[in-house]
């Protein structure tokens, strides 16, 4: 099961993904403390047995040394959502910006589409080169919770997001403190999650059918998440809850939930690891295909799953509308173990 074929392209696996790869057991032990579940029934039952806790998601997890209110937490995902659909409506940025090293040139190119409206330091929050830097990363926190922007002479907000004007609108500095910390993780998860697929995707095509390809970019994607899932794996930290479901589950252990290894095993799936867009055309409704679990189960669900395969397709076509194509000499692409999957190659703009 390690490598997938898109008629062309293959992808190679970091050695850890590979080895997770070639289990033929469902349901196995990792380590002493860890099992591994890719049993579509079982993973069911695990993520029905207990509501995810809060620690669990990347978004949610407590910041500035509290819990993440629900409340807040709803304000932040419907303000991304009312951001990323007026972002996407506004003309894309000069295309040439999408050349370069994948996935992190389409993670920029999204900011710059859907952020830009953000002033200095808000916009610096999610940029690559201050989220790499924990110092930086402190520096720019500290400046927008300190200055998180003014009216204007008629009352107004300094323009910017509506993520920008949950932090501006925080009563005290603890919650500006939380605003300023989910809204660098709600643009980052949103934008190198759309990346990530948009990324997958383009190197999966390859060029021989690309026209065939550009036909239906949703079954494309549809298609991309099941072989190349940016969330791969989902986390679930040990309990009582799940020891009743297997017997290879104690209290102690943690339990680590594999869609790339259910979305790739042939009891499930038909050529499991040809790329096959073709698949998805005449299916309603994606995600209520048995052993499908690009955004997880009901009740623990992606928040932004409804953004994602939009805005993927969006970016997807303003690339090749361009002529945006994979510039590299190797057939075999790189993904290495980061927690979204997503395939490395340099792109470039055709006579740019």
């Amino acid at each position: 099961m390690a490598t997938a074929t898109a008629r062309s392209r293959s992808v190679v696996f970091a050695p850890t993904i590979r080895d997770l790869l070639a289990r033929d057991e469902k349901v196995f032990r990792i380590d002493p403390g860890k099992v591994g579940v890719s049993d579509s029934r079982l993973m069911a039952e695990i993520v029905a047995a207990r509501p995810v806790l809060s620690t669990e998601r990347s978004v949610y997890k407590p910041a500035a040394g509290a819990e993440i209110p629900h409340d807040s937490a709803t304000r932040t995902i419907r303000a991304l959502g009312q951001d990323a659909m007026a972002g996407i409506r506004n003309p894309p940025p000069p295309v040439r910006g999408m050349a370069g090293s994948w996935p992190y040139a389409g993670t920029s190119y999204l900011r710059r589409w859907l952020f830009s409206a953000d002033p200095l330091p808000v916009s610096l929050l999610s940029k690559r080169g201050v989220t790499r830097s924990d110092a930086l990363s402190r520096l720019v926190d500290r400046a927008v919770t300190r200055w998180p922007g003014s009216p204007d002479q008629d009352g107004r907000q300094d323009g910017g997001t509506a993520l920008a004007g949950l932090i501006r609108g925080a009563d005290d500095t603890l919650e500006r403190k939380q605003a300023v910390a989910m809204y660098r993780r709600a643009t980052a998860t949103l934008c190198d999650g759309v990346a990530a697929l948009a990324g997958n995707a383009l190197w999966l095509m390859g060029p021989q059918r690309l026209p065939e390809h550009r036909a239906d970019l949703t079954a494309v994607l549809w298609e991309t998440l099941r072989l190349l899932p940016p969330a791969w794996m989902l986390y679930r930290n040990g309990g009582t809850a799940y020891t009743a479901l297997h017997p290879e589950i104690r209290p102690e252990d943690d339990v680590a939930l594999f869609p790339l290894l259910m979305h790739r095993h042939p009891d499930y799936w038909s050529d499991p690891l040809e790329f096959r867009p073709e698949r998805w055309e005449d299916v309603a409704d994606p995600e209520k295909e048995p052993a499908f679990m690009p955004f997880g189960f009901d009740g623990a669900r992606c928040w932004a799953k409804h953004l994602v395969v939009p805005l993927a397709e969006r970016l997807l076509t303003v690339a090749l509308d361009n002529r945006l194509v994979v510039h590299s000499p190797q057939q075999e692409a790189q993904v290495p173990l980061r927690s979204l999957l997503s395939v490395r190659f340099e792109a470039r703009v055709l006579g740019a």
